[in-house]
């Protein structure tokens, strides 16, 4: 694939994030703008629960996803309160859950708290949403631990596993991707993959389709089952479009 299809592609599994502290409705606004690009619109945006109605109706008509964030970043383990975080959520309008799994149990090997959540979460998303489950996997830093993570989460019903919240040391990398593609293989379930954190240009994007493609065949990834998170790549896909060379903006 030639760098400019590669780089359109791209644009339309992305979902283009804005999860930073000092987020405000003005950089909703951006955020939304910047996701009906030139060269087609991104998959989804996603942004803290509190701006998912902002970013619905500055979105209304273009047919891209808002997605936002539960048990987010911490991974901790109240269960029923995530319940409720997600239930407002939904109320907002967002289209697609990603929810941080009790990451600091599972390590502890209390890993019924991730299934047990992962689950209630599921209950009360509707049919036509989506539920992305964040592993954490910098911090599991184990391939065993990852991969039983991914396999625990599939097995309880997530839509997607993804590797990160872009709020830690390691986020996105290669050899998790691997991990993570082969438990969905092996699961034989219609389950997505988003790599987030650390997808920062066209040549990241190229390796994680290039494993996607490994895993899953050439055909695989669509934005019904593969996501980049990430917020500056946007601007390196843009310029490959246009015949340049860009590093994406600092971000997530």
């Amino acid at each position: 694939m030639d760098s400019k299809k590669l780089a359109q592609k791209a644009i339309s599994l992305l979902d283009l994030t804005n999860l930073n502290d000092d987020c405000d409705d003005a950089a909703i606004e951006t955020l939304c703008a910047k996701a009906q690009s030139a060269y087609g619109n991104t998959a989804a945006v996603c942004v803290w629960p509190r701006f998912v109605s902002k970013a619905k109706n500055c979105l209304e008509g273009t047919g891209i996803k808002v997605a936002t964030v539960v048990n987010f970043p911490a991974g901790g383990d109240d269960v029923w309160g995530t319940v409720a975080e997600t239930k407002a959520a939904i109320a907002d309008g967002a289209d697609e859950i990603d929810l941080v799994i009790p990451y600091h149990s599972f390590m502890a090997g209390r890993r019924g708290f991730a299934e047990t959540m992962i689950v209630r979460v599921k209950d009360v998303i509707p049919a036509d949403r989506r539920l992305k489950t964040i592993l954490e996997t910098g911090e599991l830093n184990d391939p065993e631990l990852i991969k039983d993570a991914a396999t625990v989460a599939i097995e309880a019903g997530a839509d997607f596993i993804k590797t990160s919240t872009g709020k830690v040391a390691i986020n996105a990398t290669p050899q998790t991707a691997e991990i993570m593609l082969e438990a969905i293989a092996e699961s034989g379930r219609p389950v997505g993959f988003k790599p987030a954190g650390g997808v920062r240009s066209l040549e990241d994007a190229a390796t994680y389709l290039t494993i996607a493609e490994k895993y899953m065949g050439a055909d695989w990834a669509t934005s019904d089952t593969f996501r980049f998170g990430a917020s500056g790549v946007l601007d390196a896909l843009v310029a490959a479009m246009e015949g340049q060379d860009a590093k994406a903006g600092e971000g997530y």
